[in-house]
């Protein structure tokens, strides 16, 4: 790792200023440091960077219920030997004065816990009366509260009440440059305990694919060696075009000559800047794996199903329009392209300080996903339908060539142009969809029993983001809204939790039927 020494560094304060803070003072802890101190530093990567951006501002709010009420002195020695130890929750962003054109770069520094973990003061009427209410609009308000750049990006605000689904909970609100959605919760996993063992890591379920998404059959030469060269040769054109297919999309929509139409679901110019609201539901994983075991399909196509089926029934409650009307909008996703280092790797890397050779941080490709508004008779439509979608997408590299894409724009022409890039394919896309994979088993967090995980987040154009996570034997369906367009949030989380019970229920009858046609003929 490079090192500076006896270099005047200078914090990069682009939003620290907007957030009022006196670059001057900033500037003058740093130069009171001891001279003669190596400073470890690390380039911020292209996506860290991108992060940063005015229309890229991304931050991840993740809340954690809890099953206690938080002690807190064990949550601040439990902080403090993970978390705060980590080389990214340990640094800041800072730039080198005497090259104009330097790039950002991380710098370790000294991390005071009582700038990271916040209590605030509630109002205990309002806590009261409504739990639930003051949870989620205390989260919301996080939105819309600018970070301190001059002191590593994350903040774990302690709300110590309880609501309807855990006795506690925890907000962690993390700047998106420190990491992917992926790498931050498995940071988090790392931290934590199984509550039934709490000497040992948790268990995560194995992963469902060991390569990148698309995946070509390798060619078996024992018996039939022509043909089946025949089919290797065939699918690897048919990845090249396709792969094709979906770039020339992107970069169309990126450049404003494909676009979605305006709808209700769709976001007004400038709506990266505005405050969002975070709503959460549960629904039942088994329910989830029943239709997935009916479908002979993934728990993704189940879950594009049911964000098409909730859609759709939003969309049309909200026009009045005829239900024959058959609307394509599409979604981002963004897909980590990198091995995420495994929980052990993590532990380790937090309890040395040191990174251990793990590779950390942002390497993100795009996907576009179309979902299909409609009103189908059979609410298995929409499973089926989803399921031919992310079928197709796997047989792309539309994510691994995003990426390389705007890799070589920012090395060619900088990360304003990368930056313009990606802000025209969110502009012209309708939401951004994700789901993640959490633990199998209930796990502890500085002794404290999790309940539930629900992320979300906020500083991209979309108005709406849908966010899926799963969690023991539940998922958490975890909207991220822009509230003057979505004032009825909680009434499209009904449409989550209404749409998998008809497409359960549905997939229940055809089992059925099923198995009555093999009685009757046997």
């Amino acid at each position: 790792m490079d090192t500076l020494r006896k270099r005047a560094l200078s914090i990069d304060t682009t939003s620290a200023a907007a957030a009022g803070t006196d670059q001057r003072e900033i500037k003058a802890s740093r130069e009171g440091e001891d001279e003669g101190a190596v400073v470890e530093e690390e380039p911020v990567s292209p996506t860290g960077r991108l992060f940063r951006e005015p229309h890229f501002r991304c931050h991840i709010v993740s809340v954690f219920g809890l099953g206690a009420p938080v002690d807190l002195p064990a949550m601040r020695a439990g902080v403090a030997a993970t978390l705060a130890r980590h080389p990214r929750f340990s640094s800041v962003q800072v730039l080198d004065e005497l090259d104009k054109n330097a790039r950002p770069k991380w710098v370790r520094t000294t991390v005071n816990l009582d700038d990271h973990i916040v209590v605030p003061a509630l109002n205990p009427a309002a806590t009261s009366a409504n739990p639930d209410k003051a949870l989620e609009d205390y989260v919301s308000s996080l939105s819309a509260r600018p970070m301190d750049h001059s002191r590593p990006l994350w903040e774990l605000h302690v709300l110590d009440f309880p609501t309807a689904e855990s006795a506690a909970a925890l907000a962690l609100r993390v700047h998106h440059s420190l990491g992917d959605g992926v790498s931050l919760l498995s940071l988090f996993m790392a931290c934590t305990r199984s509550a039934a063992n709490p000497d040992a890591l948790p268990s995560l379920p194995p992963a469902g694919r060991a390569g990148p998404v698309y995946a070509l059959p390798r060619p078996q030469l024992a018996a039939g060696a022509l043909a089946v060269l025949a089919v290797w040769v065939l699918s690897f054109l048919v990845l090249a075009w396709l792969t094709l297919v979906d770039v020339v999309r992107f970069f169309a929509t990126a450049a404003s000559l494909v676009g979605d139409a305006r709808t209700p679901l769709k976001g007004a110019e400038g709506v990266e800047f505005r405050s969002k609201r975070f709503v959460n539901r549960t629904l039942s994983l088994d329910d989830v794996k029943y239709v997935k075991n009916a479908m002979s399909c993934t728990v993704n196509d189940v879950l594009l199903g049911i964000t098409s089926a909730a859609l759709s029934r939003y969309y049309f409650r909200k026009t009045g329009e005829s239900d024959r009307k058959n609307i394509t909008v599409r979604s981002t996703l963004l897909v980590n392209l990198r091995p995420t280092p495994g929980l052990h790797t993590l532990a380790s890397m937090m309890e040395s300080g040191k990174d251990n050779g793990a590779r950390w941080g942002n390497q993100i490709g795009y996907m576009i996903i179309p979902f299909h508004l409609a009103k189908h008779d059979d609410p298995i439509e929409y499973v089926r339908k989803a399921k031919k979608v992310a079928r197709r997408k796997k047989s792309s590299m539309e994510s691994v060539f995003t990426y390389w894409s705007a890799d070589m724009i920012v090395k060619l022409f900088g990360i304003k142009a990368a930056a313009a890039l990606c802000y025209g394919m969110f502009k012209h896309t309708t939401l951004s969809f994700s789901s993640m994979v959490g633990p199998t088993e209930q796990v502890l967090f500085c002794g404290n029993p999790i309940v539930y995980i629900a992320p979300g987040t906020f500083g991209h154009p979309h108005a709406l983001t849908v966010h899926y996570q799963s969690y023991s034997n539940k998922i958490k369906i975890v909207l991220s809204v822009d509230e003057a367009q979505f004032p009825d949030s909680h009434q499209l989380l009904d449409d989550f939790v209404e749409s998998l019970r008809l497409i359960r229920d549905a997939a229940s009858r055809k089992s059925e039927d099923t198995q009555n046609g093999v009685s009757s003929r046997t």
